[in-house]
């Protein structure tokens, strides 16, 4: 599947994790992606929202959670070098 998103930094190399994709539809993966290029790092405290705004600027890893829609718990985690955003649940981290 190719994905085209516009966002604020680029995600390079878009993987998931076998976990996630068992666990995540497409379409949940996707609203994620869209999200976390967009600026929404979902549910992550208010010290690792700052973390990443500022990460965004100075190019570090930035990590967003999220919440599919049956409720499984996943992330999203991009590199510091923007080359690839890989998309796993916290357990398998």
């Amino acid at each position: 599947m190719r994905i085209k998103l516009k966002g604020n930094f680029p995600l390079g190399r878009i993987v998931a994790t076998p976990g996630a994709l068992g666990a995540i539809s497409c379409s949940d993966i996707v609203d994620a992606l869209s999200r976390h290029t967009a600026g929404d790092w979902g549910d992550v405290c208010p010290e690792d929202r700052a973390e990443n705004d500022r990460s965004v600027k100075e190019g570090h890893r930035l990590l967003s959670a999220y919440s599919s829609e049956g409720g499984t718990r996943f992330w999203v985690i991009t590199e510091g070098d923007r080359s690839v955003t890989t998309v796993l649940l916290p357990d398998e981290y």
